[in-house]
This record gives structure tokens, sequence and C-alpha cells, in this order.
């Protein structure tokens, strides 16, 4: 089937309206009326082929939410009318250690990304949320929380699973105190999810200006990470540090701030190498690690975390004509902090 979309087909020029072809459902498959989609960071580095991989036409889009419209025969977990999101993969081989293991951004075969990814049903590559309607297999579809904003949860299908993955995984709670570097998409979903899981969290920032958001986000303590004599006030107190910052940094000035056995893991992913003291990991036996986003059981654990808590991200809504303007804001953080699309801006 024939639908709209909104996406590029060069890196060079501006996301605009085009037509895809959409896969008729089979038997374990469910259609997806989309009615909101979060614009991530990574949607901007795919459209203008920053990571060197990109396949043109592009459609981003993979914090989705909609509501289901069609489902295939063989399809036990939805039902027509339901709520219904997708992130960032629509597929895996479900066969590798990893996949058994409930962590399918990890498949040894490689898995299927929402876009951008090669397309096994249609040819080509498969073409993400900026669209009228997604089809997916019911295994990659998730269940979304009733009680929540719906424009509002559309981030928590990337930003959400990429704070609470690493957050679960080095064991936060009551009694740890948690570092948060970055306030942006990702590191204001990392406050509000440390919070709720019973932590200590101590924001830090370069931005004066965002001292009073931090708190109204829920850090208990914000420390400019600027000032010297407020870092050094911090050093070796932090269980554990999330970095959602993309650019370069300074990374060994937070692994200062680590206790002994503390770890800091890396969320933001930054184009050029951290250079990193080895005597800043050698001393107070401390971890520096990375994090990707989360398996599909987790990324629905997440949703009903943040359904039971009353979690969703800060959005700015927008209509599908002012995706481009979106883009170039984001690269100047001009956004608090994520925005997400109307896809009824597209059908109309």
């Amino acid at each position: 089937m024939n639908i709209k979309a909104f996406g590029t087909k060069a890196a060079e020029k501006p996301l605009e309206q085009l037509n895809i072809q959409r896969r008729n459902a089979s038997p374990h498959d469910v259609e997806i009326d989309i009615l909101y989609c979060g614009i991530c960071h990574s949607d901007l580095h795919s459209a203008r082929n920053e990571w060197y991989g990109t396949t043109y036409p592009i459609v981003p889009g993979h914090e989705i939410v909609g509501r289901v419209k069609n489902v295939g025969n063989l399809v036990t977990k939805f039902k027509v009318g339901d709520l219904a999101g997708v992130g960032c993969m629509v597929d895996s081989c479900r066969e590798c250690e990893q996949c058994k293991n409930d962590l399918e951004q990890f498949c040894e075969q490689g898995n299927t990304m929402t876009f951008n990814s090669p397309d096994k049903h249609l040819g080509g590559q498969t073409y993400g949320g900026y669209s009228e309607s997604i089809v997916v297999d019911e295994n990659f579809v998730l269940r979304l929380p009733e009680n929540l904003d719906l424009a509002a949860t559309a981030p928590l299908l990337c930003a959400g699973i990429t704070t609470y993955s690493p957050l679960m995984h080095w064991k936060v709670g009551p009694g740890k105190k948690v570092g948060v570097v970055g306030i942006g998409g990702l590191g204001h979903m990392a406050v509000k999810i440390a919070k709720a899981m019973g932590a200590h969290v101590l924001v830090l920032t370069t931005s004066t200006s965002k001292i009073d958001d931090a708190k109204r986000l829920g850090a208990d303590e914000v420390v400019l990470s600027t000032d010297a004599q407020q870092m050094k006030k911090h050093a070796n107190s932090l269980h554990f540090i999330l970095d959602a910052v993309s650019a370069q940094h300074d990374i060994n000035a937070f692994i200062s701030l680590l206790k002994v056995d503390g770890a800091l893991v890396l969320v933001g992913a930054p184009m050029e190498p951290l250079p990193v003291q080895s005597f800043s990991l050698i001393f107070g036996r401390k971890s520096f690690a990375g994090s990707l986003i989360g398996g599909i059981a987790e990324t629905q654990e997440m949703l009903d975390f943040c359904g039971k808590h009353n979690i969703v991200a800060d959005i700015e809504l927008i209509g599908v004509n002012e995706i481009n303007d979106a883009y170039e804001r984001l690269l100047k953080g001009d956004v608090k902090y994520r925005f997400v699309i109307d896809m009824a801006s597209l059908k109309k």
C-alpha cells in the first residue's frame, strides 16, 4: 500500500513529503495508525548522513505511538483499537544468544532498525515513523499505558529506554547517589527515571540557565561542571554517572566524582574519541562503559514503570511542516526537551 511520509532523498536536501510503500499485514503483523512520532538526534544524523551509512530516500522516526488499525489473523498480543508503540527496532534474528536473552539490540546477526535497515519484506530500506502508518511484527510492538499523555509518551520509545536500561543494569535505587551529565532529550528522562527508582540525583551541567529546570525535573542537587570548587566538593561521592552528552567533553572530570567501584556509562554518542586517563580508572577500580537502548521486554518494562510513576517526556508538539526548522533548533539545543510531531498534520 502507498502512504504519505516525510523524508529526504539526499543529505543536503530538506525533508519533504514523500510517498512510500508499506507491506500489507501478514499473519503475525500489526498495522498501526501513527498519531505521534518523536524527533531523536539520531534522526538528524541519519537524514544528513553524518554517520555515513544512510541509504536514500530516508524516512526517519523511531519514537512511534499510535492506534492499531489492523492485525494479522495469527496475532495474539494486540487487537484493533489498542494503543501501541514502536521503538528503535522492528525485527532481529531471534535465534542468537543475545536475542534469546531478550537483548535484541545486540543481535549477533544484526537487528532490523525501524528506519534505514534492509527491508526483508519489500526490499530496499525500512521507513520510520514520520509517516501515516507502519506495519510491524507483533513481537516488536509495545503496549502503551492508558494513563499517560500519548504525545509525551512517544520519546519513551528511545530516550526513555536508553536511560532506563543502564539505570536498571547498574542497579540504581535507594541508597545510591547518581549523577546525570547533560540535561537534554536523554538527560531529562534520566533524572525523572532515576528519581522514581529512589536514587539521590545530582545533575551536572555547564549551563546556569538549567539549574532551576533540573530541580523541577526532580534533581536533588545541581552542580556546575565548569566550577572547579563545586566539582571538588563532590569528588569520590557518586555510585553511578549517566553521561548523555554527545559533544566533546572532559570525561576524566566526571570519573573523578565516582566512588570506589563506581561506573560512568555513556549513552551520548560523541563523534570523536574521548581520551580517558588510565589512572582515573585504576585508582578506585572504576568502570567506564556504554549502553545501547534496551531489548523489547525491557522496553515494555520501562513503559509499565513510567505508567506506574506517571513519567513522560517534556515535549514541544509540532506539525510535520516544521520538521526542518526543528532540526535546526535541535542543533542549537533550542528545545525542552523533545520535539514530537503531530502526525495528523501529515494527513491534512
